[in-house]
């Protein structure tokens, strides 16, 4: 899946998430910290729910980690 978006700074960034707990996002390293930061937390994969642990493998909440902490543009 890929994913644009935009940190709060204003950066850009353009990452694929590739549903491997080795390495789940590729393309920028800022957006790979984030996840890193983030999994084994609980995070909403939607405003309303559910909720679900953030894992490296877990394409849903690796994206839900990016559009909670960054502006997604597209995915």
């Amino acid at each position: 899946m890929l994913v644009i978006g935009r940190f709060e700074d204003g950066s850009a960034y353009q990452v694929r998430i590739t549903g491997d707990a080795e390495r789940p996002v590729v393309g920028s390293v800022r957006a790979a910290s984030l996840v890193e930061l983030h999994t084994g937390e609980p995070v909403l994969l939607s405003p309303t729910g559910p909720r679900r642990t953030v894992a490296g493998d877990d394409v849903q909440s690796v994206r839900a980690v990016l559009l909670r902490h960054t502006s997604v543009l597209d995915s």
